[in-house]
C-alpha cells in the first residue's frame, strides 16, 4: 500500500507532451510504496495579485493537491532557454498570498526531456533557482538531461531500455530524497 504522496507537475499543456510522457514513464518505475498524481495546472488563469483574497477555485485544488503531497515531481520542457510561462504561473498561484505558500519545505525532483542535445538544462537550472527562493530543498544529484531519441519510449509508452536503468535509479534516488524530507516536516 502507498505511503509516500507525490505530485507530478508538467510544464506543458501539450495532448502529446514528452515530458508528460516522461512523467507517466517515471511513474512506472517507482518503488511500489509511493503514489503519484498529476496536479493540474491547465486550468489555472494568469496569476493576479489582486486575486489573492478570492482565489479561483482551480488555484485552490492546485495547492491543495501541492499541499497534501510528500513531495513533488517537476517535469518540465524548456522554452527559449528557460521554463515554460505556464509553469511559472503555477508556481506564484501555489506561493501567494504572501505568508501562505505551500511549497516550503516540499521536498523536489526537477527532469526534463527535449529533442535538443542538451535536453533540459537551461529550464533546469532556472527552475532550482525559484525552487531554492521558495525553500524546496531540491536533488542535486543525480542530473538528468534528457534528449528525447526515437527510441527513448517503447511502443507501450514505457522507458526505453537504453534509459530505463538510469532513470529507474533516478526514481529511487528521487523518492528516497523525498522519504528523508517528508520526514521532517
Amino acid at each position: 500500500m502507498p505511503n509516500i504522496r507525490i505530485a507530478i507537475v508538467t510544464g506543458s499543456l501539450r495532448q502529446d507532451s514528452i515530458n508528460a510522457s516522461l512523467a507517466e514513464g517515471l511513474t512506472r518505475l517507482a518503488p511500489q510504496h509511493v503514489a503519484f498524481h498529476h496536479a493540474e495546472i491547465s486550468e489555472l488563469p494568469l496569476y493576479n495579485q489582486d486575486d489573492d483574497a478570492a482565489q479561483a477555485e482551480s488555484v485552490k485544488r492546485f495547492k491543495s493537491q501541492i499541499a497534501e503531497a510528500d513531495g513533488v515531481l517537476f517535469v518540465t520542457p524548456e522554452y527559449n532557454r528557460s521554463i515554460p510561462g505556464v509553469l511559472k504561473n503555477a508556481i506564484d498561484h501555489a506561493s501567494r498570498p504572501y505568508g501562505e505558500s505551500v511549497w516550503g519545505g516540499k521536498p523536489a525532483g526537477v527532469i526534463g526531456i527535449s529533442v535538443g542535445s542538451i535536453g533540459t538544462a537551461m529550464a533546469q537550472q532556472h527552475l532550482r533557482n525559484v525552487l531554492a527562493f521558495l525553500d524546496m530543498p531540491t536533488l542535486a544529484q543525480p542530473e538528468a538531461f534528457l534528449q528525447a531519441a526515437p527510441e527513448f519510449f517503447d511502443d507501450d509508452g514505457n522507458i526505453g531500455p537504453a534509459s530505463r536503468d538510469f532513470l529507474k535509479g533516478w526514481t529511487e534516488k528521487f523518492v528516497a530524497w523525498v522519504e528523508k524530507h517528508a520526514n521532517q516536516n
